[in-house]
């Protein structure tokens, strides 16, 4: 999950230095490939470790986080783009993206050495 990320996160760099459309359509094929990815991981993740008599109330959680992160992602990459620029502000996220993937893995090695197979 964690390497997905990071190349969704890749993906908006090399997106915000793109100036062919072309390319710039298939690093986004990329990053939205990336990004399916983790998403199935996650929710892998979260139906396979989490205990039978939680799953509800656990699903219903991480619905309400993963909702609101992204009207609130939505609004903040708005904001930076106003404030910086477009490019610069997809800058700032590809590299925020790979900030806090470097961060979760370094604080959560069982993340990070997780096998599903």
């Amino acid at each position: 999950m964690l390497w997905s990320v990071a190349g969704f996160g890749v993906c908006m760099l090399a997106f915000s230095a793109s100036t062919v459309f072309a390319v710039s359509v298939v690093i986004l094929i990329l990053a939205g490939s990336f990004d399916a990815v983790s998403v199935v991981v996650r929710h892998t993740i979260l139906q396979l470790e989490t205990p039978d008599d939680m799953k509800g109330r656990v699903a219903a959680a991480n619905t309400m986080f993963i909702s609101s992160s992204n009207e609130l992602g939505a609004v903040e990459s708005g904001i930076a783009a106003k404030l910086f620029g477009t490019v610069p502000s997809v800058v700032i996220g590809g590299v925020m993206t790979l900030l806090v993937v470097g961060l979760v893995a370094w604080k959560n090695p069982l993340l990070r050495r997780m096998d599903m197979r």
